[in-house]
């Protein structure tokens, strides 16, 4: 419902950025620009937004092979009260399956951490490449000379020429400020 509201009202004060600029321009003023970009786009293609997803992949990769090994042990354990068991005392095996039950415990709660750390991270990187890149918008779209400039898909643009996507050009002004940021 909110996303709805948020809709109309973008879309009236386009509306009325559009009708304003049609009457309100002056002879061989240039028109009022608007133009879209998909953000999505944005993280998947650009330099940063690759850095940032690999950064993940490496973090998602290390915790994996934590849990590889718990799920490792946690098999070997099980296998050895499976083959040994019976011929275990029963204090000792009602012992090695407490243990067991602990380090399962264990592992489940430790792969709730790791879930929970993992998408810390990557609101964390999000955030932080979303701000960014919120700054090279603003500063493109002053420096082109837009009135407004939408994300696509949050938007809800409901028509748009492929010449208002800015999402490509984004993409070259973001990774032309972060190669100068890197020197």
């Amino acid at each position: 419902m909110k996303g709805a509201v948020a809709a109309l009202v973008l879309l009236a004060g386009v509306v009325a950025l559009g009708a304003l600029g049609a009457g309100a321009q002056a002879p061989g003023a240039s028109p009022q620009r608007i133009g879209f970009v998909d953000v999505q786009k944005v993280l998947a293609r650009s330099a940063a937004g690759m850095a940032a997803r690999e950064e993940l992949e490496r973090e998602r990769a290390g915790m994996q092979r934590e849990m590889d090994g718990k799920r490792q042990e946690l098999e070997k354990l099980r296998e050895e009260l499976e083959k040994k068991g019976p011929l275990m005392t029963p204090e000792t095996r009602r012992e090695k399956e407490d243990q067991l039950e602990r380090k399962r415990r264990d592992a489940t709660r430790l792969a709730d951490d790791l879930q929970r750390e993992l998408a810390r991270k990557e609101q964390q990187l999000g955030s932080r490449v979303l701000q960014e890149l919120s700054g090279v918008i603003e500063r493109f779209g002053k420096q082109q000379g837009y009135w407004l400039i939408v994300e696509r898909r949050g938007a809800v643009v409901l028509y748009a020429t492929p010449e208002a996507d800015l999402t490509d050009e984004i993409i070259r002004a973001y990774d032309q400020e972060a190669a100068k940021g890197k020197k």
